[in-house]
């Protein structure tokens, strides 16, 4: 009987998760999808027909809940880490520290707790894929990006040292990092649910969807076993790469520095 895989996905309930337990359940993966709302996976399982789906409702930044979790699911072919946000845009001073600690425990506590998890097992057996879901933002910041772009920059760079870990173990590691991304909550949550706000972020433009980013994480999972994505970056064809971002002084203030 052939071998069917299983991935886990966090963040599954929307956006980038939810496209990926889709795009993978089309291609034939049993899926586990894990998320804090446990309704819309519930609405996830009805459109998938209950048939290679289970589903978890879980805070990835919940330790104890996430040990407990091996338990449940076994050993997964694959691992996708999609969980994960940004709240708030503010200047560093006036950001909130209760925003700043949510992005810190959701995607690099959350992201590791999970990694660490599973990782001995997928060594153990020779074979498995972790696929962590990163962002441009990590490698490129902006103003109000601030601890959002701080915690994808170690996402990237977790991914990396993970990759010199893991050579010739049989485990890939691969950061999947898109650009702007319309259709989901991150900028909704972002704005505190300020929809208008959050709408204006993609006005006169085209974001990538979730399904594309999707595709490319099935693209990643679907290479032999003996080839790694390290690092994937995509971006829709409206956005690109700005200048530095210079302040300018009036001359009377630059006399009198």
């Amino acid at each position: 009987m052939a071998h069917t895989p299983k991935v886990v996905i966090t963040g599954a309930s929307s956006g980038i998760g939810r496209a990926t337990a889709v795009t993978l359940h089309a291609a034939g993966w049993d899926v586990v999808a894990i998320a804090r709302r446990g309704d819309e996976l519930e609405r996830l399982a009805d459109e998938l027909g209950h048939e290679r789906i289970e589903t978890v409702t879980l805070d990835v930044r919940d330790g104890d809940a996430v040990r407990r979790l091996r338990a449940v699911v076994g050993v997964p072919d694959a691992l996708v880490n999609s969980a994960g946000g940004a709240r708030g845009l503010e200047r560093a001073d006036a950001a909130q520290w209760d925003d700043w600690q949510w992005m810190i425990e959701t995607n690099v506590l959350g992201l590791v707790r999970l990694t660490h998890l599973f990782l001995p097992d997928m060594v153990a057996r020779g074979s498995g894929t972790i696929v962590n879901v990163g962002s441009v933002a990590g490698e490129f910041p902006y103003p109000g990006g601030n601890v959002y772009g701080a915690t994808k920059a170690f996402v990237r760079q977790f991914t990396l040292n993970l990759r010199a870990d893991l050579a010739g173990t049989g485990v890939r590691v691969t950061d999947v990092e898109p650009g702007m991304v319309g259709n989901t909550d991150f900028s909704r949550a972002r704005f505190g649910g300020d929809e208008a706000r959050a709408q204006a972020v993609y006005e006169g433009m085209t974001p990538l969807r979730p399904e594309d980013v999707a595709e490319v994480i099935a693209f990643v999972l679907s290479r032999p076993a003996h080839v790694v994505i390290n690092t994937i970056s995509l971006m829709p064809s409206d956005q690109g790469f700005g200048p530095f971002h210079v302040v300018r002084r009036s001359e009377d203030v630059r006399a009198s520095s």
